[in-house]
């Protein structure tokens, strides 16, 4: 469900620079990606799992045992069905400044790697610098052209759909009980989803926007939008 507190000036402003960029043409030398973060609960079975066998439906006891908690980076360039997602033993800003360090290496002839993400304060500059230093986390960044999603615009980041990608695809109704165990599914799920190029098909343009929401956004003679 699409939750709007109120379409304002700002608000607007960040969601037609989002979906601006979502409207460029694929290009290999500025690649468009998504990332997001989800927490994850880690359970173990307290009884045995009983696997389904001919005229027998698989068992599983209702009771299981709390194993902390993990947290996911889901991290996706959709046009080129490109899929980098993690697992990481929590959400903070150094976990953040590794993902972006791998991201980055992946892209060594980009000349600018657009990434779009929400306003969470770990997403910042700063998380580089003072995990890597400030010349190295300062690179890092500068490779990046970051785009933020309005408050209250998540559902505008398609990281969100790789999540329930992640969750249906590869998690499903599994009892994970370790953060290796965690990382490993998500990295043979990761193998897959590049081997077969998963796409995601992103519809939502400026111009449904302006329809949709009923404003009128001026443009330049340039710059036609």
């Amino acid at each position: 469900m699409w939750c709007i507190a109120e379409l304002d000036e700002e608000y607007i402003t960040k969601m037609e620079d989002v979906l601006a960029v979502y409207e460029k043409p694929y290009r290999s030398t500025e690649p468009v990606l998504c990332l997001d973060e989800k927490p994850v609960s880690l359970h173990a079975d307290v009884r045995p799992f009983r696997p389904a066998r001919p005229s027998r439906s698989a068992r599983r006891d209702n009771e299981y045992k709390r194993c902390g908690t993990a947290n996911i980076f889901a991290v996706v360039e959709p046009k080129a069905g490109r899929h980098y997602t993690c697992a990481t033993p929590d959400r903070s800003a150094a976990q953040f400044a590794q993902v972006v360090q791998r991201v980055v290496a992946a892209y060594p002839f980009a000349r600018k790697i657009h990434l779009v993400m929400d306003n969470l304060n770990i997403h910042c500059r700063k998380s580089l610098t003072d995990h890597f230093g400030e010349k190295e986390g300062s690179y890092l960044w500068n490779r990046l052209n970051v785009h933020y999603t309005p408050k209250h615009g998540s559902w505008l980041n398609q990281a969100e759909l790789e999540l329930s990608l992640v969750s249906r695809q590869c998690l499903g109704r599994r009892r994970i009980p370790t953060l290796e165990q965690l990382d490993s599914s998500i990295r043979s799920w990761n193998t897959e989803a590049n081997r077969n190029r998963v796409h995601i098909q992103w519809s939502f343009t400026r111009k449904a926007a302006r329809a949709k929401f009923g404003y009128i956004r001026k443009t330049s003679k340039r710059s036609k939008t």
